[in-house]
């Protein structure tokens, strides 16, 4: 009976742990530290799915990426480390020896530097693993100011850091106010 009760209290935790992690919103913030929207994770079968909603972009293409330390210290956000790589790939979603875990496909901000967009990471997770977006103490969600080439190493020549964001379990817990949500409010 022990034992059974046991088993049941492991299998409810471990549940509960991994429930818990999804879906996971982060806050993401600018150069000058203001928050200019969110990004959410959130597991599927097929990876995790990052839902961004930012405003305060220029226009055009950006490079995304996740990287490898849950540090996003202004203005450069060069706390963040390197490209999410535990499986030490090459760059890019075009390279044949690519990707990193963490490369996405560019976003676009539109002619009032808004975007709204959902990306896959296919071979990421929120779960524990080689490949968890979470392990260690997490990882960062990095903007770009120019479009990510998808092959030139080691990042894609896709320019400055512009805006980051801390992928934690504890990203849930900021109150800062989403300018993104004002919007929404608005129309």
């Amino acid at each position: 009976m022990k034992q059974w009760l046991g088993m049941v209290s492991l299998l409810l935790l471990i549940a509960c742990n991994d429930n818990s992690r999804s879906p996971l919103e982060t806050p993401i913030y600018n150069q000058e530290g203001d928050r200019i929207g969110s990004a959410t994770f959130r597991e599927q079968a097929e990876g995790v799915e990052v839902k961004v909603t930012v405003e305060g972009l220029e226009p055009g293409v950006h490079g995304i990426h996740v990287h490898e330390r849950p540090e996003c210290k202004g203005p450069d956000f060069k706390s963040a480390g390197n490209h999410f790589n535990p499986k030490n790939a090459d760059h890019g979603l075009m390279n044949e020896n690519g990707a990193h875990i963490g490369d996405l496909p560019n976003i676009e901000a539109g002619g009032d530097g808004t975007v709204d967009v959902e990306l896959m990471l296919p071979e990421a997770t929120l779960k524990d693993g080689q490949t968890s977006l979470l392990r260690d103490e997490g990882t960062s969600l990095v903007i770009h100011s120019e479009a990510d080439d998808g092959m030139s190493q080691p990042a894609g020549d896709s320019g400055e850091r512009v805006a980051c964001a801390e992928i934690t379990v504890d990203a849930d817990d900021d109150e800062s106010s989403d300018p993104t949500e004002l919007n929404e409010n608005q129309e």
